[in-house]
């Protein structure tokens, strides 16, 4: 259910992007303790969440608990809003100078989008899973909201992350926007910042990320990140059983990288046993026969590298893992075709061929995995799967 916009007072100048996490929290409870002395006229100020929909729960709790009292107290206008669907739609989900809760999802979250497509986020390259869920879905409330007037609009950003506002500043695509780094202004690093809320609030502010997010190996917080998903066993096994399914599809696709989730668990730890319990009853759920083709090209601007990969997904059948496992050993013993079995959690995988060591390149195979990944080829597809066999015969 969408909400309307709330009046705006005399008119937003100021956006505030609350992400939930540390760095954001701590400048908005800091902020509020003397608005006037930061420049902030919170009549005309809207604090914006985007969601993601994968929000650590402790996240939301602590927010909840000690951030909206203030806004309630101040009066300050708190937005949050989803993306609607796939098509950039957007979907006002609440909008109150007296916010009672955080909203834990939209009508559309990153985790359709991953599920459904039987893949996980890619720690290469930009991050499109925040501009899709965060920066369009911010910038188009915006515009309904601010239209053609300049604004400023405060980002998060620590002291320790003076390159991510400099990244910003090149991509605001808006000439009326002009962003602000306060955090980066006073000389506040994730550490001042932590001690903060510890000194305000009396708990440790846990950083804010979606709960299948793959940077937390690369952001030396992996160990942190475990703790979570082991607090969190429900939270964890839905997670491994995406990373599962994405693996089961394409063997590269772990979600660390060279790096799986599933294995930093050992079923011989105690701690371990419920996050694992967990993933198995994920696990126990309709299958599918999927047939998987995957195009590896060369890149058009330097034949030497790779280029974008097309793949091709189509469910061929659905039931039980062990129905849908036999049936694929035993086809693809008849025919010859290396089958891998998984004897642990249930996959079956027949390569009807592998991916050579030069580019271009092609595979195909059939694999059993969840239910959960959609049909799926790009038009052109067809055509590209036809040339590239006859190159390779």
């Amino acid at each position: 259910m969408t909400v309307a916009l709330c009046p705006g007072g005399e008119g937003v100048e100021l956006v505030i992007s609350w992400g939930l996490g540390v760095d954001s929290t701590a400048y908005l409870v800091k902020m509020l303790e003397d608005p006037a002395a930061h420049g902030v006229d919170l009549a005309r100020t809207m604090v914006l969440h985007e969601l993601t929909g994968s929000e650590w729960p402790t996240t939301r709790a602590y927010a909840e608990q000690f951030v909206l009292p203030l806004l309630r107290q101040h009066q300050v206008r708190l937005v949050q809003v989803s993306r609607a669907s796939r098509a950039l739609a957007i979907a006002v989900m609440d909008d109150s100078r007296q916010p009672e809760r955080i909203v834990q999802r939209g009508p559309w979250e990153l985790w359709d989008e991953y599920e459904t497509n039987g893949t996980v986020p890619q720690q290469g390259g930009t991050r499109i899973c925040s501009l899709h869920a965060k920066g369009e879905v911010g910038d188009a409330l915006i515009a309904q909201e601010i239209g053609n007037r300049p604004f400023r609009q405060v980002m998060g950003f620590n002291a320790d992350e003076v390159r991510r506002s400099l990244r910003d500043e090149a991509a605001s695509k808006n000439p009326l926007r002009q962003g602000v780094y306060p955090l980066i202004e006073w000389g506040w690093g994730r550490e001042q910042c932590e001690a903060f809320l510890y000194e305000r609030f009396g708990v440790k502010w846990e950083k804010s990320y979606c709960t299948f997010c793959c940077f937390p190996v690369s952001m030396g917080a992996m160990d942190a990140h475990l703790d979570r998903m082991r607090a969190h066993p429900d939270i964890a096994g839905r997670v491994l059983r995406l990373e599962y399914t994405s693996v089961s599809l394409n063997p590269q696709a772990k979600l660390f990288g060279r790096r799986s989730l599933l294995e930093q668990f050992d079923p011989g730890r105690a701690a371990d046993r419920p996050v694992l319990t967990a993933f198995e009853e994920e696990l126990d759920c309709p299958w599918a026969l999927y047939h998987v083709r995957r195009i590896l090209p060369v890149a058009k601007a330097d034949p030497t590298r790779r280029g974008r990969a097309l793949r091709s997904v189509e469910r061929v059948d659905v039931g039980r893992a062990s129905a849908l496992g036999r049936r694929l050993r035993s086809v693809s013993e008849r025919h010859g075709v290396p089958v891998e079995v998984d004897e642990c959690y249930g996959r079956v995988r027949a390569w009807v061929q592998r991916r050579g060591p030069e580019l271009p390149t092609v595979e195909e195979l059939m694999v059993t995995a969840p239910f959960h990944v959609r049909d799926k080829q790009v038009p052109h597809f067809e055509r590209e799967w036809a040339a590239h066999r006859r190159g390779r015969s």
